[in-house]
């Protein structure tokens, strides 16, 4: 016989058997003993909760021939032929594939037939959010009234895509997601069982990664132990098959960005691709670190609601003194947002390498979180007694009385005298842009002239394309031939940035309108 999924061959048979779903279980066990059958279920919940294998015990207990508290009894020839996939009683339709009007009538009229054997017949419609919006409309009355001897179980992940109308025929059954205890105890039974010897640290990561499904952990353990048939599986070989990184690294990583250290990061992140960890699942697993460090940051009484082990709690603990808690919010904000866009993405390590970079350097955003992380690094500084910016060419440096208190921000001042090469440039400021070449004269057109500290002619351009243009040494090189060509002198000229003209009039004064007014003065004299 060919081999069979741990899942499917340990997939529950009776409600006694069905883990994580109590309120669940109690209620239908209840309902069979009193026989208070309800006409139509909804089965809802997050993928390999259990609402197909419920649906299936219930289906074989309604009609069991010798019904027990725990449901059916499985020995009986109705629930032998369900279990086989062979009874008329039982039908199965998979919505995804399912989903027109005319799959739907087929259903209405074979209702119409009472059971060829046992007391009920059982339609179970999975994945039912994916009929179309004619199927459920040809569904409605039906699943309003069938007749005595028909129950409808409808199992969907979607239950948001229901229509308000089929929702309010149905009993409804929200199926939880299963605990990481709960998978892990359940995982212990079955490797003892099938003879694998397994570290309870590698089933506990595991059920971690199955986010709260029985299949998926199941699915998972398989796949690890089919990659390490006849060793013990421990916690480092799970790591390999599953692709992922182990918390000691997150907490190097961690610290390598509390540091700012860029290069720190991005030596890390290529030691985790040299691996061969899969980045996706790396994200995902970071992003879950730095909320364990914000649950423990929040509150010192967390540790039933973080699943780590005691060495890894303290040193979480140690880590989350190192950083505030807005900052640890914004790793959280960006690694989330990462974990949206890495799924789709061809080039997931450039991806990776932006968003640490992100965490190092927050001038490369304007949200709130990054601007407060900008401020406290200049404090970090100040305390230091660290000089946080020196003053550019032209720009003058502000201040603070000794007591904290501000003062009125200075004005530029101009130099007592502009040196006359420079009053050459200026005067024949609009000849020079007419004759200089496309793009250059484009840009140039957009300029504004100032003085700079050593008296040498300030070119100020507004953030953007035009001082992109002129911060290329080559393309600055070609404004002092231009400049050099008109004045008969050699020019150098410094290129400034400004945000805009308020910017620029804050901090630099435009000599050519002061050389205008110098000409106009000199021509009233006349």
């Amino acid at each position: 016989m060919s081999y069979m999924a741990l899942y499917r061959k340990f997939r529950p048979d009776t409600l006694a058997n069905v883990k994580g779903q109590d309120h669940i279980v109690t209620t239908l066990k209840n309902q069979l003993a009193a026989k208070r059958i309800g006409h139509a279920y909804l089965f809802t919940g997050t993928r390999g909760t259990g609402k197909t294998t419920v649906a299936k015990i219930l289906a074989r207990a309604v009609n069991c021939e010798n019904p027990t508290a725990e449901g059916p009894c499985g020995e009986c020839r109705i629930c032998r032929a369900i279990a086989a996939g062979a009874s008329m009683n039982v039908i199965e339709i998979d919505a995804a594939s399912n989903n027109g009007v005319d799959n739907i009538r087929e259903i209405v009229e074979e209702v119409s037939y009472s059971p060829a054997e046992g007391k009920y017949k059982v339609y179970i419609i999975d994945e039912v959010h994916m009929l179309s919006a004619g199927a459920f409309n040809a569904l409605l009355k039906t699943l309003e009234e069938p007749p005595s001897y028909v129950i409808f179980i409808l199992a969907t992940t979607e239950v948001h895509k229901l229509p308000i109308t089929i929702l309010s025929r149905c009993q409804r059954y929200d199926f939880k997601r299963i605990t990481i205890d709960t998978i892990t105890a359940r995982m212990q039974e079955l490797t003892k069982e099938e003879g694998v010897q397994v570290e309870e640290k590698a089933l506990r990561y595991i059920a971690k990664t199955a986010d709260g499904s029985m299949r998926d952990a199941l699915s998972l353990l398989d796949q690890c132990i089919a990659f390490h048939l006849g060793h013990e599986l421990t916690y480092d070989k799970v790591l390999d098959v599953l692709g992922a990184v182990d918390t000691e690294v997150f907490s190097r990583l961690l610290r390598f960005c509390l540091n700012r250290d860029v290069l720190g990061c991005v030596e890390l992140l290529e030691e985790i691709v040299m691996q061969g960890r899969e980045l996706t699942q790396f994200v995902t697993d970071f992003t879950w670190y730095l909320r364990n460090l914000m649950l423990v940051q929040a509150s010192d009484n967390l540790e039933d609601v973080i699943d780590m082990s005691t060495d890894n709690l303290k040193r979480l603990k140690e880590e989350s003194t190192m950083a505030d808690m807005d900052r640890i919010i914004r790793f959280i904000r960006i690694f989330s947002e990462l974990s949206g866009q890495i799924r789709q993405s061809a080039q997931k390590r450039i991806l990776v390498e932006i968003a640490l970079i992100k965490l190092c350097r927050p001038q490369m955003e304007v949200e709130t979180d990054a601007m407060l992380d900008r401020i406290r690094q200049v404090e970090d500084k100040l305390e230091k007694g660290v000089v946080v910016a020196a003053a550019s060419d032209g720009v003058p440096q502000g201040g603070g009385t000794a007591g904290g208190s501000a003062q009125p921000k200075a004005k530029p001042r101009l130099a007592k005298a502009i040196p006359e090469d420079v009053r050459q440039i200026v005067a024949k400021w609009p000849a020079i842009v007419g004759s200089a070449e496309n793009p250059m004269r484009i840009y140039l057109k957009s300029a504004r002239l100032s003085l700079g500290g050593d008296n040498r002619l300030c070119v100020v351009f507004a953030d953007g394309m035009a001082s992109d243009y002129f911060n290329k040494s080559e393309h600055k090189a070609l404004l002092e031939a231009l400049l050099s060509d008109f004045s008969g002198k050699e020019i150098e000229v410094n290129i400034q940035t400004v945000g805009g003209v308020q910017e620029f009039e804050d901090n630099y004064v435009d000599i050519s309108q002061v050389i205008q007014m110098e000409i106009e003065e000199e021509e009233d004299q006349e």
